[in-house]
């Protein structure tokens, strides 16, 4: 019997566990007293394991060579970044997605750290605590500019959201449908232009060798004083220490971060001492929708995968799956 694994968010309670035991699956959660953050920990919990369904935990060549077991990392969302394909094409051990499910709970999330930061929380929120009331006015958000990087999927989500709010909409993104931007009055710019003209710039762009640390001390310098940065993609499109000296020195007037360059975020890193910064731990795309349906599409195609399919649309990393067997 194939042994599964959750190592995401989830429990034997939802529909995605009894699709897997189903097909035959063992299926086990993380192990009490296990972080898979550690590589040493990961290692011991992938030990005898077929297939994980991931979260955002990183599968480094270590990992993938210490788990001859291992056949699929279904991924609950979208990004697979932590994951060394490389290792896993010389393994063959699949990498897959979970696409299209999970686009509002992340423009939700992006809206929410947009606002946040436009109401000055968190300071706001601190002083309360604190009974100490500051009260400051700040720009309204309506007729303001939102800079969209990356008009996929997500930056659609966001844009539709924003122009509920009555912002102007500009974007970034070679292969944006025109069609799409027309319908929403986006203007398509180039990324100097936008981060020039922007009072919020939202990042919506996979983590590539052109997209990794676009956001540093150059692409800051471009933009306004007044400016937020909103990153709720990859913590590796931002160059986190130019990040905290923008802002530590008014280059920048905020931040709404929900991914790190090193996850989870450190307790000595300068952001969470920041007041002019909004922090969430990696969850943009989690809402009770896109739970329940980035884990039963992860236990579909891990089924699919088993039962000798191959589900084209999920699969990251191995182009041909005519010649790939779930037995090595």
């Amino acid at each position: 019997m194939p042994k599964a694994v959750s190592l995401s968010l989830g429990s034997g309670e939802y529909p995605y566990y009894q699709t897997l035991v189903d097909a035959g699956f063992e299926v086990a959660m993380c192990p009490a007293g296990k972080h898979p953050f550690k590589e040493g920990d990961l290692i011991e919990i992938l030990s005898g394991v077929s297939a994980s369904v991931a979260g955002s935990e990183p599968y480094t060549r270590r990992v993938i060579e210490a788990s001859p077991d291992l056949r699929v990392i279904a991924r609950t969302g979208v990004g697979f970044d932590a994951v060394d394909l490389k290792a896993c094409n010389e393994r063959g051990v699949v990498v897959a997605t979970t696409p299209g499910v999970n686009h509002h709970a992340v423009a939700e999330h992006t809206i929410a750290l947009l606002m946040g930061i436009a109401r000055h929380f968190p300071v706001q929120d601190m002083a309360v605590r604190k009974a100490s009331w500051t009260r400051k006015a700040g720009p309204r958000v309506m007729g303001s500019t939102i800079g969209i990087v990356g008009l996929g999927r997500i930056g659609r989500a966001v844009a539709t959201r924003a122009h509920g709010l009555g912002m102007k909409i500009v974007s970034y993104d070679p292969y944006a449908s025109v069609e799409f931007a027309d319908q929403w009055n986006i203007e398509l710019v180039e990324l100097d232009e936008l981060y020039a003209r922007s009072d919020y710039v939202t990042l919506h762009s996979p983590a590539t060798p052109e997209t990794t640390r676009m956001i540093n001390a150059e692409s800051l310098a471009k933009m306004k004083d007044t400016a937020v940065v909103i990153n709720t993609a990859r913590g590796a499109l931002i160059d986190e220490p130019a990040l905290i000296e923008a802002l530590k020195t008014g280059v920048i007037r905020g931040a709404g971060l929900d991914v790190f360059a090193k996850e989870p975020l450190t307790a000595d890193s300068p952001l969470i001492g920041m007041d002019n910064v909004l922090l969430s731990g990696h969850i943009a795309g989690l809402d009770i929708e896109s739970h329940n349906g980035m884990f039963n599409m992860a236990a579909e195609v891990i089924v699919e995968l088993y039962n000798g399919g191959w589900p084209t649309e999920c699969v990251r990393n191995i182009e041909d799956g005519s010649s790939w067997k779930w037995a090595k």
